[in-house]
Parts: C-alpha cells; sequence; structure tokens
C-alpha cells in the first residue's frame, strides 16, 4: 500500500514539475518534442486515475524518458546558439587580446590585513 502510494505521488511530482518547465520554456521546445511530452502527461494523468500502480510506474516512466527529450532539446538550442555567440566573439577578440595586462589591486592603506 505504501509502494502505491509512493508510485502514484511520484507520478503526480513529475506530471507538475514537466508541465512546469513545458510552460517556463514554450518557446524553446521543438514542436515534436512538445507533443511528445504532453502525450506521455495526458497518459500518465489518465493512469494516475486508477488504482493500478504497474500501468502509473510505466506511465511515469515513460514521461521521465520524454522529458529527458526535453532537456536535451533545450540543451542542444543552448549549445547551438552559445557556438554562434562565440564564432562572433572570436573574431572581435583577436584584435582585443594585443594588450592585454595582468594586474592586482593592492590597498596600500589597508596594512593590517583585514579584508
Amino acid at each position: 500500500r505504501r509502494e502505491a502510494a509512493e508510485t502514484r505521488n511520484q507520478g503526480e511530482q513529475l506530471v507538475y514539475q514537466t508541465e512546469k518547465f513545458l510552460k517556463d520554456n514554450e518557446d524553446k521546445v521543438p514542436g515534436e518534442v512538445k507533443t511528445e511530452v504532453e502525450s506521455a502527461i495526458a497518459e500518465l494523468k489518465e493512469k494516475l486515475k486508477g488504482e493500478d500502480t504497474a500501468e502509473i510506474r510505466t506511465a511515469t516512466e515513460k514521461v521521465a524518458a520524454v522529458s529527458q527529450k526535453l532537456g536535451q532539446a533545450m540543451y542542444a538550442d543552448a549549445q547551438g546558439a552559445q557556438a554562434a555567440g562565440a564564432g562572433d566573439a572570436d573574431a572581435g577578440q583577436a584584435k582585443a587580446d594585443d594588450d592585454v595586462v595582468d594586474a592586482e589591486i593592492v590597498d596600500d592603506e589597508r596594512k593590517d590585513g583585514a579584508a
């Protein structure tokens, strides 16, 4: 009985977290991934209405698997944007690196070592 309650709680938490993540990052998620995640969430919600712990666990695992695709899609999108930005930054950085001076600021008035 405890296992059933824990499985149900896991499923409900996963639904909440995944829906929140999807809503917060709606514009960054590819359509096909979003559709797949929404479908898995709907299936899990349906299973949560019943009492079959095995079905709830299976549906929860499916949502967890497809929600990983969300993370992968977000990561790939961020990597693509970062790579494009890095290419632009490298072009301008070649000139800027010529006059680099490494320096340390020393406060001569503070001799007691207090930070």
